[in-house]
């Protein structure tokens, strides 16, 4: 029995750094989307308010820094606070493990009594698992309080949240680099669109599995955004 409950837990250790690459991955593609559309609508509403091609450029490279600057600091603290609550109730249920351990014990029983294990089976299970505190703890924390262990280092969130966001931002703003303002629109659009779609894809097919239609869901809030930029430079671009 304890080489079974071990083997599992090796099982689960294995699934836990695979679930944090995959979060991270997460992270990088939620930065990436966000930089773009927000730069796209910037962009967008300063390049049909006027002809100037390096107002475009200065406008988009200032919204593009501070994006990427704000979306890390927001990632940094958002998983700051997830793994400072992950820790607090860890170190509480350590605690309950080291004072009241029967009762801990009794959990135990509960969880795995619910999971319908019976009899003899169960009783080695729970002996197995309380004679081994670390399994014990992560049994509590993952079964009774149902936190997970694949937290993100609150650093490495904001690198690749911050480098996403900037990556984002470049796409709907390199055309501009290159071409003529009217001309650096449409390609814009263009390449933007296809990149939403690719990204509201990828991120489908990593959660609800609907990955065509996440795309499309993705490009037409991107689009939308674009065209409440196009409407404000429109609209206030006569002065200009």
């Amino acid at each position: 029995m304890r080489k079974s409950l071990r083997e599992v837990r090796k099982k689960e250790r294995m699934t836990e750094h695979h679930s944090k690459a995959v979060a991270l991955f997460r992270e990088f593609i939620l930065g990436g989307q966000d930089g773009l559309v927000n730069v796209l609508g910037v962009i967008l509403g300063i390049a049909v308010a006027t002809s100037d091609v390096k107002l475009v450029i200065i406008a988009g490279l200032a919204a593009a820094f501070a994006e990427s600057f704000s979306m890390a600091a927001v990632a940094y603290t958002s998983a700051k606070a997830e793994e400072d609550y992950y820790h607090s109730e860890e170190n509480r249920e350590s605690t309950e493990i080291n004072t009241v351990p029967k009762l801990e014990e009794k959990e135990v029983y509960d969880v795995f009594y619910k999971k319908g294990f019976r009899g003899k089976l169960l009783n080695d299970m729970v002996r197995t698992i309380v004679a081994d505190k670390k399994m014990w703890l992560d049994i509590m924390m993952r079964d009774e309080l149902g936190l997970s262990i694949t937290l993100i280092h609150p650093i490495k969130s904001a690198i690749v949240v911050g480098l996403a966001a900037i990556i984002g931002s470049m796409i709907p703003l390199m055309t501009f680099f290159f071409l003529p303002v009217t001309t650096a629109i449409i390609y814009s659009l263009i390449i933007s669109a296809i990149a939403l779609f690719i990204t509201g894809a990828i991120e489908g097919k990593m959660t609800v599995g609907k990955w065509v239609k996440k795309g499309i869901q993705l490009m037409a809030i991107g689009m939308a955004a674009a065209g409440i930029g196009f409407i404000v430079g429109k609209v206030l671009g006569v002065s200009v």
